[in-house]
Order: C-alpha cells, then structure tokens, then sequence
C-alpha cells in the first residue's frame, strides 16, 4: 500500500515575525491544568490562595532551563556543532527529568523561603506533575519525536487508536510506536491512582514518591521502545538509568524517613498553627 499522509502542522500560529508552535501550547497548557488542580487541593489543605502562582513565576521558567541544559548536555556532540540550535526548543529537546531536577530544587527552596513543609507542597503537585507530563506529551505527537521503532500498520490498528495518531506515526516511510500515547496513558492511569491515594491518608511524602515509583517504572520500559533515547557513554539509555536510580532512591528515602521518625504527619493532617488558631478562638468564646 502506497500511504502520501500529511503530518500535522507543527505551527499552531503564524504571526508572519515569527511563529507558535504547538509543543510549546501543549506544554503551557498541561502546566496551567496541573496548576488548577494543585492550587485547589492547596486550599483545601490550608495554604495560602496564591502560593503555587507564586511557586510556579520561578519554578516553570527554571523547569525549562534546566530541563533544555539536561538535554544539550546529553546531546553535546550535536550541538558543539550547531551551537545556534541550543536555544530552539520550540523544535523539541526538553528532557523531562531535567526538567524535574530544576523544579524539585526550586521547590525545596521556595518552601524554605515560605516555612511550608516540602513534602506536603510535594504530595500536592505530584498528581498535577503527572498530569503535566500526560498532556505534555502530546507536544512530542505533533513534532513527530519521541516515538518508538518501526512497527507495521495492521499492529497500530490493532490498538484501537485513532487514525490521526496512525496517520502522524507514519515518518519518512515508515509507521512508528507511538511510545509518546503509551507514556501518556500511563501517566493519567497514575495521576487518578494518586487522587484517589488522597483519600488513604498516607504519610506526608509518601504520595510524591508514589509518583516518582510510578513514572519511573512506566518511563523504564517504555524508554526501551524509542530511536531517540538520550545515551550514557554510549551504551546506556539515560532515562532508564535515571528511571531505576529515582525508583531505589524513593524506596531509600521511604525507609530512611520512617525510622528517623520524620514521617508521622499524614496527608489529610491539619498544619500545626491553625491548630493553634482554633485553641486560640476557643478561649476567646469562653
């Protein structure tokens, strides 16, 4: 069969001095969303309205630096040669654990700065996180990046998936898995599982790293698919390394915080001063 598919148009906008790219939309617009839910359920568990709008003016700019350094480092060969291309992110080239690096660390510090525990202000973005990554990906669908080896049609068709996605996984000749579909739809399976872990009431922190267990684990073997995996002197798939490193790393630190004591506080947990708060406002009535 003889296929003469258009891909998608890249450029959502084009304003004539310069262009809007889809990938940045889709990335701006999971962001906004995950902010949504993060800032709802923040007010639900007694922060202040405005705190991740506050968050968020320094942790999504640092995100995406430091998720775009992550990539360029990986990629150094490349763009030591083409050092004009470093700044092009519209293009693609934002790792997502780079990215996550750069948040995490704006975020231990800004609940420094705020006297907010990190944990909790952790446990609440770890869905939103999710979701961000989930919507994000759809980015790398109208770049055509991110996907996996060749696979033939009657396979795709065999998924149930709409035919756009078929249509925009046929590159240069070829169908290919559409490894960026299979990362998203684990990733909305783990941010519903991560709501509905709300509920449980586990200890402060263990929600977060109930994320980084999640992610991890899906992100490992579906990196195994993709043609474009960054690479580890050559030999090693950077993601899956990061992936089975975070995974120990959460279980370590789960452990390590439990019998340190440094766990007792749970998710659904009121903050100390508004308990204080409503002592307070008791012996004024009396």
């Amino acid at each position: 069969m003889i296929y003469q598919i258009q891909p998608l148009n890249p450029v959502a906008i084009d304003l004539g001095f310069t262009s809007i790219y889809w990938y940045g939309l889709i990335i701006g617009f999971g962001a906004f969303l995950g902010y949504l839910i993060a800032n709802r359920e923040a007010v639900k568990r007694g922060l202040p309205n405005d705190l991740f709008a506050d968050l968020l003016l320094f942790a999504i700019p640092i995100a995406i630096l430091s998720s775009r350094i992550y990539y360029v480092i990986f990629k150094w060969e490349y763009y030591i040669q083409h050092p004009g291309q470093i700044l092009a992110i519209w293009e693609g080239g934002l790792a997502i654990h780079g990215g996550l690096i750069g948040a995490l660390i704006t975020g231990y510090i800004f609940a420094k700065k705020r006297g907010v525990s990190f944990w909790k202000l952790a446990d609440i973005a770890a869905p939103s996180i999710l979701l961000g990554q989930a919507v994000g990906r759809w980015g790398n669908f109208m770049n055509q990046e991110a996907h996996g080896g060749p696979v033939d049609p009657a396979f795709l068709q065999s998924l149930q998936i709409p035919q756009f996605i078929i249509d925009q996984m046929y590159i240069n000749g070829q169908h290919y898995h559409p490894t960026f579909l299979y990362e998203s739809l684990w990733s909305l399976v783990g941010v519903a599982l991560l709501i509905y872990l709300r509920r449980v009431n586990l200890r402060r922190g263990h929600l977060f790293f109930g994320y980084v267990i999640w992610y991890s684990f899906g992100r490992f073997f579906i990196e195994g698919l993709r043609t474009d995996s960054l690479m580890m002197f050559d030999l090693l798939r950077t993601a899956q390394v990061v992936s089975l490193v975070s995974i120990v790393g959460a279980v370590i630190l789960i452990v390590y915080r439990h019998k340190m004591g440094l766990d007792h506080e749970r998710y659904l947990d009121a903050e100390p001063e508004k308990k204080v708060v409503k002592k307070q406002k008791k012996k004024k009535s009396k």
